[in-house]
């Protein structure tokens, strides 16, 4: 199995930014500038969310969906305040491969089961924050992290494959920023519950936390954004490297 190497650029008032945990967010570059370097540096698909949609209780913006498009050649989703099937059919019709739902699917289950009926399950992505409330336990938070839906971050997974979702972006609130590591076990835990890709995001600093995501939790794709923004990590070195320990790249 080929895995995926997934840049994540983050989207407020049309410019890529960056944060810790979802706080102290600090401007990085314009979207069109980094998907054409993403397209060029070996990136195997892209993944942009308007950040703040959800929280200011708005539709997805979709300007600068336009300039990605025209400076792209690889596969982008785009997610953050999609709540209408008339938003996806949008975004699709500029040019994204994929969208990802995530506060409209805790507010609405049945939302994700008619966007996979209309527009085929591999398009829909369903993405979850989550973070740790107990012993191998957690829970999708909304709201760019900052309200806890009471929703068991597991038993959603199961849920919303069951509805359509054909694949899901698994995002630790904990780790993201943090350059620490993926979370591991919640990464496990999600995996053996699904059979649709899953996409490890939040928490990577080296290339060993890419490695240990593939190896240890069989992720499909590892998804990361500041390492990548700043060029701390070259994502052509990082599929030599990961080839190097065994894991099937496109190169």
């Amino acid at each position: 199995m080929i895995r995926r190497i997934v840049p994540c650029l983050d989207v407020k008032n049309g410019r890529v930014v960056k944060g810790k945990k979802f706080v102290d967010i600090t401007d990085v570059d314009d979207p069109e500038s980094l998907a054409e370097y993403y397209s060029q540096s070996g990136a195997d698909e892209m993944y942009f969310y308007d950040i703040s949609a959800s929280t200011e209780d708005r539709r997805i913006s979709k300007e600068f969906i336009d300039k990605v498009a025209q400076k792209t050649t690889i596969p982008f989703g785009i997610g953050g305040g999609i709540s209408t099937l008339e938003d996806i059919e949008d975004i699709f019709n500029r040019g994204a491969s994929k969208v990802s739902i995530n506060s409209a699917a805790v507010k609405n289950p049945e939302f994700i089961k008619l966007a996979s009926e209309k527009f085929g399950s591999q398009k829909i992505v369903l993405a979850m924050d989550v973070k740790k409330v107990g012993d191998n336990k957690w829970n999708v938070f909304l709201n760019a992290g900052t309200l806890d839906s009471g929703v068991d971050a597991i038993e959603w997974a199961i849920k919303t494959e069951k509805l359509g979702a054909g694949e899901m972006v698994i995002n630790s609130i904990d780790a993201d920023g943090t350059k620490e590591g993926y979370d591991i076990d919640l990464l496990k835990a999600i995996k053996k519950n699904v059979n649709v890709p899953i996409i490890a995001s939040g928490g990577a600093g080296k290339m060993e936390d890419f490695l240990e995501a593939i190896v240890e939790a069989d992720v499909e794709g590892v998804l990361a954004a500041s390492v990548f923004h700043y060029k701390e990590i070259n994502i052509g070195e990082l599929k030599q490297y990961l080839k190097d320990n065994g894991v099937e790249v496109s190169l």
